[in-house]
């Protein structure tokens, strides 16, 4: 399929239960799409809902109303209305995630941590982990960290294993949220040619850059997310 992903009239709202169920407004009518080796890039002001939104498209959060539509395989799947079985299935072969945090596991060394994608595609667990071991490479954390578990890394090389664990697998839609925060300028740059890459292999990605130098650098479109804001239209 040649858009994998479209977003089509999205809006979601936070209920404040401590505060007698105050509905706080995040974002309406979001609707857009990403077509196969695109990069899509959310921009706006901070609090604006961009993580939101990438929450909403990988089944985080539930969505008010509107379709999220990927395609799967021959097959269309509504995230929006989707079971909780379906849509850790489209998890594991059709959409990735690079969030801004690794969730670590105590005693699980980073190089398994990064092949568990694989290892949940069947793929065979000396494969998996040496693709792991390519990209930690690439990334440049270095060789001692690979059988330690990350818990106690500093940031930045927590962010590259979340990385590699992001880019690992061959999903057709990869979702980034800030990936290159915690990152000097040369894993920056390592980073961009990964993204690079996976357009040259028709991967359609949806992203969150604050990084100017790093945005202009891979993004083909650029969307607003102030043109969904309910409080900007409400103003």
């Amino acid at each position: 399929m040649a858009t994998p992903l479209v977003v089509s009239e999205v809006c979601k709202s936070f209920t404040m239960h401590l505060r007698d169920g105050i509905r706080l407004p995040v974002v309406s009518n979001v609707s857009f799409s990403v077509a196969a080796g695109e990069c899509v890039v959310l921009g706006g002001p901070s609090g604006i809902g961009k993580s939101s939104i990438l929450k909403m498209l990988f089944g985080n959060y539930a969505v008010d109303g509107g379709q999220i539509l990927v395609s799967r395989d021959d097959s269309i799947i509504d995230i929006a209305t989707a079971d909780p079985r379906t849509i850790l299935e489209v998890r594991r072969q059709t959409m990735g995630y690079v969030s801004q945090f690794l969730r670590t596991v105590p005693r699980v060394s980073a190089v398994d941590i990064v092949a568990e994608p694989l290892f949940a595609r069947s793929v065979p667990m000396d494969e998996a982990r040496a693709r792991a071991c390519d990209l930690l490479s690439a990334l440049n954390l270095p060789q001692a960290l690979w059988q330690l578990p990350p818990a106690t890394f500093s940031g930045g090389e927590q962010q590259r294993v979340n990385i590699a664990r992001g880019f690992i697998t061959d999903h057709k839609i990869l979702l980034l949220d800030e990936p290159t925060a915690s990152l000097d300028a040369q894993n920056r740059a390592v980073v961009v040619d990964m993204i690079r890459r996976k357009k040259r292999e028709g991967v359609a990605m949806l992203g969150i850059f604050h990084d100017e130098e790093v945005r202009e650098a891979v993004a083909d479109r650029i969307i607003d997310v102030s043109a969904f804001s309910p409080r900007k239209a409400a103003a």
